[in-house]
C-alpha cells in the first residue's frame, strides 16, 4: 500500500467539496489546513444558508462566462466560505482550492497568515497570482 501525500490527501478533499456547489456557473471547493497538516475548514461556492440555490432558481450572473460578472453571481466563493467557518483565520497556512483563487479571495486570505495556495486549475484573474506573489507567498499548481 503507498501512502499518498499531504497535497493529494487535501485536493482530494477540495474536489469532493466542490461537489456540493449550488453554482451554476462553477463548482469550487476548498481546504485550509494549518502547520501541523490539520483540516482548519473546508467550503464550496454556493448561496448563503437560507436563500434559494442557483441550480433552483438561476441568479443574473448564472450564464455569464467564468470570471466575468461576479457583481451579479449570488455565490458565495468556496475561499470565503471557508474562512468565515474557520475558528482562527491566523491558524491557517495552506489553502488547496479546486480553482486558482480570484482576486476578492487573495484579498480576504491575505488577510490571514495563509503562505502557500495549491490549485488545480487556474481561474481567469491574473492579477490574484501577483497579489498573492508580491506578498512573498507561494502560488502552486498541483500536479
Amino acid at each position: 500500500m503507498t501512502r499518498i501525500s499531504e497535497d493529494e490527501y487535501f485536493i482530494n478533499i477540495a474536489k469532493q467539496s466542490a461537489i456540493r456547489g449550488t453554482c451554476l456557473r462553477r463548482q469550487v471547493g476548498c481546504v485550509l489546513v494549518d502547520y501541523k497538516g490539520h483540516i482548519l475548514s473546508t467550503g464550496f461556492n454556493g448561496n448563503p444558508h437560507g436563500v434559494v440555490h442557483c441550480e433552483d432558481s438561476p441568479c443574473p450572473g448564472a450564464n455569464l462566462k467564468s470570471g466575468e460578472g461576479l457583481d451579479k453571481c449570488e455565490a458565495i466563493h468556496a475561499e470565503i466560505n471557508a474562512i468565515v467557518h474557520c475558528r482562527d483565520i491566523q491558524a491557517i497556512t495552506r489553502c488547496y482550492v479546486t480553482v486558482s483563487p480570484c482576486i476578492y479571495c487573495i484579498k480576504a486570505l491575505l488577510a490571514t497568515d495563509c503562505k502557500e495556495i495549491i490549485f488545480l486549475e487556474e481561474y481567469a484573474h491574473i492579477k490574484s497570482k501577483d497579489l498573492w506573489e508580491k506578498s512573498n507567498r507561494i502560488w502552486r499548481q498541483y500536479g
